[in-house]
């Protein structure tokens, strides 16, 4: 059997190079105030740093790299974990650069550069129909680049619960492919077959949904490599409520108009490029 390698280098400077027989590089499980300086992990076979029911955490000078192409390679997912700092880190992969999980609240993410990866992410929440929980969430002086998402949100249809006092703000974005993205009723269309041509926007609207409330984006300006820079598909029964648009400013990478497109997404927005009209 093939166990893939990877490198973990300690503050002090060891280099740590072992065979990993297990999927995530470095797990940490309930260790309250928890202090992780300056670690560079390289080339995990999936997630580099999980967090898991941890209070109370300062996380700095991270440096994560895998292949842009690699799949499952979050930088750092966090779950049940609350009041966790994340500042000043470089993280390169192949999925999420930061995943926030549900029982995850007071979290703040300072200073990170992404990308490649698919950009820092709330969820995904409430696959199978869970129930599932994220609040007081601060994103701030971030920058992506060639990402596939910038800021997402992400939540499974047919789930239940919430993810509310959501903050994304000085948010610097380089050629991303969904600067801001809302999905609140996320279906794997591969489910469906590769045949299927089944439109993702129309498949929204059944009885439960993780209520989404009180998400802000503020000074958040780049460049998309897509025309849609905004889009917030909500769903139709219990929506998005509360989503605060100011001082937006991002513009297509190769000169062209960029647009927002809302489904069933209720707030207000002032000093934007794109215009929102749809946010009603």
């Amino acid at each position: 059997m093939f166990y893939p390698k990877i490198e973990i280098l300690l503050d002090h400077g060891t280099k740590l190079n072992y065979l990993i027989t297990y999927m995530q590089a470095l797990s940490i499980h309930k260790c309250p105030n928890l202090k992780l300086v300056r670690l560079t992990s390289k080339n995990s076979p999936r997630n580099h740093l999980s967090i898991n029911g941890c209070n109370g955490s300062y996380i700095s000078g991270l440096k994560i790299r895998a292949p842009g192409d690699s799949p499952n390679t979050d930088g750092v997912d966090i779950s049940e974990s609350s009041h966790i700092v994340i500042k000043h880190s470089s993280i390169h992969t192949g999925d999420d650069c930061i995943a926030i999980n549900s029982g995850s609240s007071f979290i703040n993410i300072t200073g990170v550069i992404c990308g490649p990866g698919h950009g820092i992410s709330i969820g995904s929440l409430g696959k199978n129909g869970a129930y599932a929980t994220v609040e007081e969430v601060h994103v701030r002086n971030c920058t992506f680049t060639e990402t596939q998402n910038g800021v997402r949100i992400k939540t499974w249809k047919g789930g239940s619960g919430y993810a509310r006092k959501i903050t994304f703000e000085d948010i610097r974005l380089q050629s991303v492919r969904n600067p801001i993205i809302i999905t609140q009723q996320y279906i794997d269309l591969r489910s469906y077959g590769s045949n299927s041509t089944i439109d993702q926007k129309k498949l929204y609207g059944s009885s439960s949904a993780v209520a989404l409330s009180d998400i802000t984006y503020k000074n958040v300006w780049g460049t998309s490599d897509s025309e849609d820079a905004i889009q917030l598909s909500c769903d139709k029964n219990v929506g998005c409520t509360n989503i605060v648009l100011e001082r937006i400013y991002i513009t297509h990478s190769n000169g062209w108009k960029t647009y927002a497109w809302c489904q069933n997404a209720h707030g207000n927005f002032s000093s934007s490029m794109p215009n929102v009209p749809c946010l009603s």
